[in-house]
């Protein structure tokens, strides 16, 4: 296995003048591969393959097999190399991102020693001794002031956490600690396991004051800092396609690869043209709300996170996603099921949102608190009903209160991020087929904010993203900021 060595940023070590980037996004239900196209970021194709289903396993955890999930997202690559033709097949590069917050334990050959762990994941909440929980453990172990290190306040689903849980029942192996997209990308270039920013801040364990691992909560937490890989910034070229890796995709071996970034920011970068005054919501399983600030200075609810390169993302975790809208539409097919007798797999997501576009806006008083499972603060939260009648106790009115529901707090997020900003922003760019796919929610966003949405041509904003970020790195743009006003302009 080679070492990670990086060749520079900006083109430095890549060949000038090649035809297309490449992008892979490794999502928690899909994976996407995309190919832009020298000089102004045009999408040469795409291709979209499911995320492999969770491994078997207790109430409350949620794991894959990593190799399964590498495998998907190196067919996925192989299908848009097969669609491109004649120069398109000169790649300049490639970059790789995906889900944050998970982790699988590698060993140097990069053999998974344990399942990927998602951010899904809730053994945070499981007993930790003492009478408290893993998650109550850990956060007295780190002291009152870690969160204003890491960003946030450690959670369940967190690397950190996960690790923790691990360590605590004295499972945790001797190897490296690392995300999904990191995986990849070291499988793909045959290198030791590299993070970035973006992706070492969703551990919890991260310091986005120093952008490095934070050596005091990692030793609290008596977790080895061998575990933790090295940290690299994007647009940085840490290794190339290798011999094999090129045999199982279809590309040219030796193509770079640029450092792994976290599907958040690389959504952003997709989508957002001017970061300064624009904020960003990105609406698939779960749900963010940020925007850009140059400052480190943050509050809870609120969470910094690093930005590519520079800067950070001001952001409002939000539970309630796609992921709310599903609990509902498994709802309406299990009536269907358990009380018609009439059984189907077919998603009826379109007929409840058709539905809900006939009820008027306020849903005639019924309201809702999508916080099927909880919040980022108060896990223990949940989701209700209320404000029903005789008369709006309808599928209808229960999606169309669950749709402003979520746009409530999104919403309510926004407020608090526009207060710490210093140009107040001006739309709303929206991201995530969550959003994109749903009239009737973006209606409600737009309405709660009290600001335009905005929808960016390109749908698939987090391939595209890092796309654009490996585009950096082979010269084709001078920043990050050319880069995203070339590709909504395009």
């Amino acid at each position: 296995m080679g070492v990670a060595t990086p060749v520079g940023t900006c083109g430095r070590g890549v060949r000038a003048g090649m035809a297309t980037c490449l992008g892979l996004d490794i999502g928690t239900t899909t994976i996407t591969a995309l190919a832009i196209r020298d000089p102004d970021a045009t999408v040469a194709a795409v291709e979209t393959r499911p995320t492999p289903p969770r491994l078997p396993a207790a109430d409350g955890r949620f794991e894959w097999d990593a190799e399964a999930i590498a495998v998907a997202a190196e067919d996925c690559l192989a299908a848009v190399v097969r669609r491109l033709t004649g120069n398109d097949l000169d790649v300049a590069a490639l970059g790789v991102t995906g889900q944050q917050h998970g982790v699988v334990v590698v060993d140097a050959a990069l053999r998974p020693l344990t399942p990927f762990v998602n951010w899904q994941d809730r053994r945070g909440d499981e007993p930790g001794g003492a009478g408290r929980t893993v998650l109550d453990d850990a956060v007295d172990r780190l002291g009152p002031e870690a969160w204003r290190r890491a960003g946030c306040s450690l959670a369940t689903g967190h690397l950190g956490l996960t690790l923790h849980w691990m360590q605590l029942g004295g499972v945790l192996p001797v190897g490296t600690a690392i995300s999904i997209m990191e995986f990849v990308t070291a499988r793909i270039a045959g290198i030791r396991p590299v993070t970035e920013p973006t992706c070492a801040a969703a551990s919890g364990l991260f310091d986005v004051h120093t952008r490095g691992w934070d050596a005091a909560a990692i030793e609290r937490l008596s977790l080895p800092a061998g575990l933790f890989p090295e940290v690299r910034e994007a647009t940085t070229v840490v290794g190339r396609v290798a011999l094999a890796a090129a045999a199982r995709t279809g590309l040219r071996a030796g193509v770079p690869l640029t450092a792994p970034l976290g599907d958040q920011q690389a959504g952003f970068v997709g989508s957002v043209a001017d970061r300064r005054r624009s904020a960003h919501l990105n609406v698939g399983t779960g749900a963010q709300v940020s925007a850009y600030v140059d400052s480190c200075d943050f509050s809870p609810p609120l969470e910094l996170r690093p930005f590519p390169v520079a800067g950070n993302l001001l952001t409002g975790a939000v539970l309630c996603g796609g992921w709310s809208y599903q609990v509902l539409e498994a709802f309406c097919r299990s009536v269907g099921r358990d009380v018609l007798g009439v059984a189907t797999d077919v998603p009826v997501y379109d007929r409840l949102t058709t539905l809900a576009a006939s009820v008027p806006a306020g849903a005639e008083g019924v309201v809702c608190e999508p916080l099927f499972s909880g919040t980022r603060s108060d896990p223990s939260r949940r989701g209700s009903w209320r404000g029903l009648s005789a008369g709006t106790f309808t599928p209808a009115h229960l999606a169309r209160a669950l749709l402003e529901g979520m746009a409530r707090e999104y919403a309510d997020h926004l407020a608090v991020i526009r207060e710490a900003m210093p140009q107040p922003p001006e739309r709303i760019v929206a991201a995530g087929n969550g959003l994109r796919e749903n009239a009737v929610l973006q209606e409600a966003v737009a309405t709660a904010a009290g600001l335009p949405l905005v929808l960016q041509r390109h749908r698939e904003e987090a391939a595209l993203g890092t796309a654009l970020a490996a585009a950096v790195a082979a010269g084709w743009f001078a920043s990050l900021d050319a880069a995203s006003a070339a590709a909504q302009s395009a």
